[in-house]
This record gives C-alpha cells, structure tokens and sequence, in this order.
C-alpha cells in the first residue's frame, strides 16, 4: 500500500497550514505531522483542489514515475539478477511495479507490431476474392495452400489433369448431401464417438453458415431443430470462428495479436512452476520466482522494441542479435540471482529453455483455438 503513494512535496496544498486531524477519505484521526492518512494512505490535505494543484501534482508524480523508469532500465541492462534480488529484499520503492512495466511493454511492442504489419491488407486474400491463392476451408474443407509466385502454374496443373474440378465437386458434394436434409444429417451424428462427432459438427455448422444464412446458433435451432447443447455451441463456435477468419484472414491475425499481451500473463505463471521446481532448494517463495520471469521477460521485450525500431530505420534483419544477446543476460542473470555455479546455472538453463519452448508451442495452439472461438 505504501507503494501507491503520491510524491508530496511541502508546497502547495500540502503545505502544514493544510492539514487536518480527520481523513477525508475514511475518517481516520490524524495528527498534523501525518503527511499521509496511515489507514487508507492517502495525502492529508484540506485544501479544495485548484487547476494549478492538478497540474502540480500530475508533473511530480510524472517524475516520480520517471526516475524509478529510469533506475529499472539501468539495473535490468547493465546489472542481471540485481533488480530482482533488490525487490525480493524489499527494495521497492526505487523501482516500477514489476507487474505494471511487464504490461506495458508487451502492450507497446504488440500494439506496434499490430499497426506497423498492415494485415488489413491480407484481407484481400478472404475466401470471397476473385484473386485469393487461398482456399481458406480450413480443417472443414479441401485446401489448396500455394505460394503467390507459384500459384497460376499450381493452378495450371490442377486444371490440365482435371484435379482442381474434382476438388470443388468433393466439396460441393459433401455440402448437397447436408443441405438436401440437415436435420436428418445432423441427428445421423449422433451415433459417431465425440472426437469425430465434434469435427463433423463444425463442418455441419461450417456449410449452413457458408450455404444458408446461418449466422448464430438460435438460427440453426430455429430452422432445423438442433438442440442447444455445450457441445453444439462449441462446434458452432469453431465453425463460425474459421468461416470468418476465411473471410478476414487479416483482421483475424490483427485480432491474435491484440490477445498476445494477456496471453504473455496466463504463459509465465506456468512456466514459473518449473522454475521453482528446478530451485526448489533454493529460500524463495513462487512470487520471488514471478518477479524474475517478469523481469526477464520485460528485458527481452524491450530488446524487441530496439531491435523492432532498428530494423525499420535502417532496413537490416537484426532479431537473432538481440535474442542472442538476451540468451547470455538470462544465464548471466540466473547465475547472479539464485547464486549457483556455472555448471549446475547452464543445465538449469538448457532444461528451462526446452520446457519454454513446449510450453510455448501448446501456449500458441490454444492461443490460436481460443481466438476462432471468441472471433
């Protein structure tokens, strides 16, 4: 609580003449010396607020703000481990709120990454342009995936061997037999195991929503009867979900990466899990392990932000440098922090990093299932 403090000065309104013996904000008694209420912390001060409090206040607190920004870019760059080991000892008040500088940073790189990378422009590619090199049927249809130089010649081949008519014919026939009857084809799925029972509903829900007019689940229900089930609402879900992305593929993409930030916050608990179970000998407690994977990961995002800004200036590729260098301050920083030796800190680390990475690559899958879902 101490931490949430405003910087008071002896100015202004909070000069001694201004303050009181009773909190306005909770009513707790006060002793003129109190610069601070003690139950709630807010600033004893009697005086009404004037345009020139505000602006006072705001440029102190800003520089408040600025100089522990200051000290935290120093110590996490040049120092590994040290900004860490202050804030588990209790050295706090110098640094950001390790929570707070994390989020931002992830919000500031991804909202770059959003703006900069144009995606809009991959709409063009949607299921519903002439000039798409796309079939964006997903895992509910037949898929042609070529590459743009590629892609007439492909397109050439399929057609000189008959291939590319027989592709849409096998879709546009699987889709006849579902609309000929759809509520006799969907309680004939009833009989199939769940895994084949929930793939084959999506491609149900997939070409109503394609061929009918089908835009929620209540239209399916009100035209052909389905029950509302949990089941039945997640395949609906999924199917919707990859029928717009088909359309949007862009702004499916601009929506993933609005999710990464939060996406980051779900990752690193987890992953602290195994950091404290590699250093379950070692005195510290799973929020002590928090703070060093925020750190960290605070650092390797502000890497990518120079890296990022770096590559636009100048025109280079300049990414394997600065994930190499953040590889050598993260060993450097699991040395200094949980003092160990070079031998044990390098197994450590290899182990960690390969658990990253498996949990990274299940992190992205349902990233990606969660995003069509809520598309």
């Amino acid at each position: 609580m101490m931490e949430n403090k405003p910087t008071i000065t002896s100015k202004g309104r909070y000069q001694l003449k201004y303050r009181g013996t009773k909190c306005l904000n909770c009513g707790h008694p006060l002793d003129l010396s109190d610069k601070y209420c003690p139950n709630c912390s807010q600033a004893n001060s009697t005086k009404k607020l004037t345009i020139k409090d505000y602006f006072d206040e705001f440029f102190s607190n800003m520089l408040s703000y600025d100089s522990k920004l200051l000290k935290t870019l120093s110590a996490l760059l040049i120092r590994p481990g040290k900004i860490t080991r202050d804030y588990v000892e209790g050295k706090r008040m110098s640094y950001t709120n390790p929570f707070r500088f994390l989020l931002s940073l992830a919000i500031i790189y991804f909202l770059i990454q959003n703006f900069s990378g144009n995606f809009s422009e991959l709409d063009k590619y949607g299921v519903d342009k002439q000039d798409s090199p796309i079939d964006f049927q997903g895992p509910f249809g037949i898929e042609l995936d070529v590459e743009d130089e590629n892609r007439e010649e492909a397109i050439k081949v399929l057609d000189s061997i008959g291939i590319s008519e027989q592709l849409d014919r096998v879709v546009d026939y699987r889709d006849s037999l579902i609309m000929e009857n759809p509520q006799a084809h969907f309680a004939s799925l009833d009989s199939l195991d769940f895994s084949d029972r929930f793939y084959t509903k999506a491609e149900f829900f997939n070409t109503l929503i394609r061929k009918d007019r089908v835009y929620t689940l209540k239209d399916a229900m009100g035209k052909y009867q389905i029950p509302e089930s949990f089941e039945n609402k997640m395949s609906f879900g999924a199917a919707a979900g990859f029928v717009r992305a088909s359309r949007q593929p862009g702004s499916f993409i601009s929506s993933l990466i609005s999710k990464l930030p939060f996406a980051v916050f779900f990752f690193l608990p987890v992953f602290t899990l195994f950091i404290g179970l590699v250093y379950i000998r070692k005195k510290y407690t799973y929020t002590d392990h928090l703070v060093f994977s925020f750190h960290n990961t605070s650092l390797l995002f502000i890497l990518l932000i120079i890296s990022y800004l770096i590559d636009s200036i100048f025109n280079v590729s300049s990414n394997w440098i600065f994930i190499t260098i953040f590889s050598i301050y993260l060993l450097q920083a699991m040395r200094k922090f949980y003092q160990q030796g070079t031998f044990k800190t390098i197994v450590k680390y290899l182990f960690l990093n390969a658990i990253f990475f498996i949990l990274a690559l299940f992190g992205v899958v349902f990233l990606l299932a969660g995003n069509i879902f809520t598309y």
